[in-house]
């Protein structure tokens, strides 16, 4: 039986009742930018509120390319410039109706979540989550017990970082398509993966979980990722620097007059970005109050003032440096880093568990994976290197396409890597202000709200 303490259930009513007093209104511009269409979002302000709506717009696969927020006080006022992935202007008509349809879905979920914002509901799966450290094979043993123990894979997001693995399997019994509720059947899945995942190198410890219910993938890959530590580095995981391919550029300031810490953020531009650094913010338990998001060329370009959810701005350098470390791996973990190999065929108890036994056998690590089914077509992706870490030869490649067959398997370019090629920030020349960068536009818009008298108040 679930207990709930009568203080939630105080909070949770009283966030109800403002909700009804003050429903979220989503009003959509096509006039102002020539370019995007901006999307501006008013509700009663509550924690999470940032990350709500961050969520929506990424899950409706839409690119933010600017982005105004504010949230101090009661009232949380957002304005988002936004395209969708092919860069065009959105439809009117859906766009409204997806975004308010989505905020009143979470909305409702929020209190039996316990603090994790944004979901999408899973209850005709079991969901296994996975983490522990990374090595070669790895992903073939896991796929290799769950197909020995009956268990159909349907879909699956595997992220790796800093010599550490988190991933979230989606499996239903392989004979009745349910999802498997059975206690034993159960803690016997998850004593044998965790056997696989603790190898004899893992000194921070593997960990597993089941669960049927609810869950956000990639929300709470950033939570494994997190509470595994992967920000952390040690001698053997200075090498994983390398593969990442550049390295954000992040600072850290207190703004004493104002009480917040302003944390600015430069690297190169990708789809999901300010949701992968806010979903970093809010576990870290910051709370951002205004922020200045710039996206429109190879770069982007993240402005935050934020306070912990205790009121007080950044105390120490070591608490600064956290958050350093932790925003330059949100920004790494999605980074793709090897060739994309695209598998689309008929689906079949055991078929992941072979496709990564050959990976395997050819010496080939999964860095990254995306596992989808529809309908009874497999549509996976996998990023792949050589166990060395390198690029991985052609030769190699056309192997594995020959065991796995050449019309089911296709390569195809990363573009993930090509951006992660780019010039990075720590390289270019002379000293980094974002700051500076940001000045006249975050003036005007924190004038415009009134939060100061004249735009030279800002530093």
């Amino acid at each position: 039986m679930h207990y709930s303490s009568p203080s939630l259930d105080v909070d949770y009513e009283f966030e109800k009742l403002v909700n009804r007093m003050h429903p979220p209104r989503v009003t959509v511009d096509q006039i102002t930018d020539k370019n995007s269409t901006l999307i501006k979002v008013d509700s009663a302000n509550k924690r999470g509120s940032l990350l709500e709506v961050v969520q929506v717009l990424t899950d409706l696969n839409l690119l933010i390319k600017r982005a105004y927020i504010s949230s101090d006080g009661g009232w949380f006022m957002d304005v988002f410039h936004v395209t969708d992935q092919f860069g065009n202007k959105l439809s009117e008509d859906i766009v409204t109706d997806h975004i308010l349809q989505s905020l009143e879905r979470r909305g409702c979920s929020f209190r039996s979540l316990r603090g994790s914002v944004g979901v999408q509901y899973a209850s005709e799966k079991t969901t296994i989550e996975l983490t522990g450290r990374d090595r070669p094979g790895l992903l073939s043993e896991v796929f290799a017990v769950l197909t020995d123990l009956k268990c159909n894979v349907v879909g699956a997001e595997i992220w790796t970082h800093n010599s550490r693995m988190a991933s979230i399997v989606y499996i239903t019994d392989d004979e009745t398509g349910c999802p498997i509720n059975d206690p034993d059947r159960l803690a016997k899945i998850k004593q044998l993966l965790l056997y696989v995942l603790k190898g004899d190198l893992d000194r921070r410890g593997a960990q597993t979980a089941v669960s049927v219910g609810l869950t956000h993938t990639q929300r709470r890959l950033h939570q494994l990722m997190y509470a595994d530590r992967d920000y952390d580095t040690d001698e053997c995981d200075i090498t994983s620097e390398g593969t990442s391919g550049y390295k954000p550029l992040v600072t850290v300031e207190n703004c004493v007059e104002r009480g917040y810490t302003v944390v600015n953020l430069r690297c190169p531009d990708r789809p999901k970005l300010l949701f992968d650094t806010v979903c970093t913010l809010t576990d870290m338990q910051y709370v951002v109050f205004h922020s200045t998001i710039i996206a429109e060329g190879p770069e982007a370009f993240q402005e935050f003032y934020i306070r912990h959810t205790d009121g007080y701005p950044i105390s120490s350098e070591a608490e600064r440096q956290r958050v350093i470390h932790c925003l330059e791996a949100a920004v790494k973990r999605r980074v793709s880093k090897g060739l994309r190999l695209e598998l689309c065929g008929e689906d079949r108890p055991g078929l992941l568990s072979d496709v990564t036994r050959i990976f395997r056998e050819n010496g080939l690590s999964v860095t990254r994976a995306e596992v989808t089914t529809r309908g009874s077509t497999a549509v996976n992706a996998f990023y792949v290197i050589d166990s060395s870490g390198n690029q991985v030869k052609s030769e190699t490649i056309e192997a594995v396409r020959n065991a796995i067959g050449d019309s089911v398997l296709k390569v195809k370019d990363d573009e993930m890597l090509t951006t992660s090629k780019s010039k990075s920030p720590t390289q270019q020349t002379g000293g980094f202000s974002l700051g500076n960068l940001f000045r006249n536009r975050s003036e005007r818009f924190l004038y415009n709200l009134g939060l100061i008298s004249s735009c030279s108040e800002v530093a």
